[in-house]
């Protein structure tokens, strides 16, 4: 189970900090390119997309939680078009399961694993984003993104993303 305050604490504090550091992180580029300090501008712009990718991620992270939801629903009723796409591109629902659990909790850092779409494929595909650098994918969109949250089990990456399986919003 999930601790509604350690969900709190990761939103309100955590993910406020992607945030903020975002918009301090804008004024800083501005300031930067008014005075046209060129040579600050490259690393102010890598500090941006850390966190912007940050706040996305965690954006979605909590689009794709509900009480009422589960991994259990889409394997049980496998029907509609994200079922038929997982088995695609996965071979079942447990194959997708298993790569998703496996690339969440071998994530360097405090990583990602995630479900995205990959267009040139037009497969959905398994990839890790460590420490929320802009590796994803050239031009694939996440679906589904389990933050290997060590707030609440204490680094124990794989309790939690167990626990996430629980409260998937399909």
């Amino acid at each position: 189970m999930i601790s509604p305050g350690i969900i709190e604490l990761h939103h309100d504090k955590h993910h406020a900090a992607y945030v903020k550091g975002a918009n301090d992180t804008l004024d800083q580029l501005a300031e930067a390119r008014e005075k046209e300090a060129w040579g600050s501008v490259n690393g102010l712009e890598k500090n941006l997309a850390f966190h912007l990718s940050g706040h996305i991620l965690h954006s979605i992270h909590w689009h794709n939680m509900t009480g009422d939801g589960g991994g259990e629903k889409l394997e049980k009723d496998g029907v509609g078009e994200l079922a038929d796409a997982i088995a695609e591109s996965f071979g079942s629902f447990a194959g997708f399961k298993a790569q998703l659990s496996k690339a969440s909790a071998t994530t360097q850092g405090s990583g990602w694993g995630v479900l995205a779409y990959e267009p040139l494929s037009g497969r959905l595909i398994v990839e890790q984003v460590y420490d929320h650098q802009g590796n994803v994918g050239q031009g694939s969109t996440p679906i589904l993104v389990f933050d290997a949250c060590y707030l609440q089990c204490r680094n124990q990456k794989v309790d939690f993303i167990e626990a996430m399986w629980e409260v998937v919003n399909w």
